[in-house]
């Protein structure tokens, strides 16, 4: 069994919520493991096409999966060919909020886990990855470059909590399958993102490198607890960390000609967003 639908990111955009909401549906079945990240040279390509199968099954209309990295170009190439190859006439999903917001949103996530040590400002600066990674117009020309616009789905993750079910009823639409199913969980923000504790070195050593490694192969709705709690005793509070004003003015000439082709692009106005 293949995909017939994929999320592609991006990260900090609410893609573990879309996963779980859709998981809900009847008609839809997604891999119970989140990130498969099977297309991405570094990650799981080399496990080949029989483990990929292996993700999906079940009785369903739609199979799909959630991979951030899909949509981190050009750190990690050849992904919209790859899957081209293999699942031509997949639908894909591309989930986006406030550019800036979300590499704030970004690094925060790197610096609780003690992976990001530089101070936000810096940071943001040396690696390229936090702009890239919200060039969302430009990741995007990666899979335009091989699928119609007509397979390709941008949702504001913005919408996606504040209007929930209007938004799920967009998605229900675009994956053809029923589009009145709505279940009260759906109403529960199931993963807001940003993490406001620090890990100490054990919380980190507990989390990636200890036998409790293993709490990355739970769905969502036990991971994320596990997680939490572990960063509760383990972790230290942090302060959310500030741009300036001539940084921020900078990132946002950088981002403006990219905001602008995706609105183009979407025939949306993202007015929520400060760009």
């Amino acid at each position: 069994m293949l995909p017939n639908l994929i999320i592609i990111g991006a990260m900090k955009c609410g893609t573990t919520s879309l996963h779980s909401y859709l998981n809900q549906h009847p008609e839809i079945q997604m891999s119970r493991q989140k990130e498969l990240d099977f297309f991405v040279d570094r990650y799981n390509w080399d496990l080949g096409l029989d483990w990929y199968q292996s993700q999906f099954k079940g009785n369903a209309t739609i199979y799909g999966e959630s991979s951030p990295n899909y949509s981190n170009y050009p750190s990690m190439p050849n992904v919209a060919r790859r899957m081209y190859d293999l699942v031509p006439q997949t639908k894909i999903i591309y989930l986006v909020r406030d550019p800036i917001a979300r590499m704030i949103s970004h690094y925060i996530h790197k610096y609780s886990a003690r992976i990001e040590n530089l101070p936000l400002q810096k940071a943001l600066i040396e690696h390229q990855a936090y702009l890239s990674r919200s060039l969302y117009y430009f990741q995007l020309e990666q899979f335009l470059a091989y699928y119609p616009p007509s397979q390709i789905l941008v949702i504001a993750a913005e919408d996606l909590y504040e209007q929930t079910a209007l938004t799920l009823r967009r998605v229900y639409e675009f994956l053809e399958v029923d589009p009145n199913f709505y279940t009260w969980q759906s109403e529960i923000a199931l993963h807001r993102s940003i993490r406001k504790r620090r890990q100490t070195e054990l919380g980190h050593w507990l989390i990636n490198t200890s036998p409790l490694r293993v709490i990355d192969r739970l769905p969502p709705n036990l991971r994320w607890p596990i997680k939490g709690l572990i960063n509760y005793f383990f972790a230290k509070p942090i302060i959310k960390p500030k741009l300036s004003d001539i940084l921020r003015d900078e990132l946002t000439e950088r981002l403006r000609n990219d905001v602008n082709k995706l609105r183009e692009f979407t025939g949306y106005d993202f007015q929520q967003w400060s760009i």
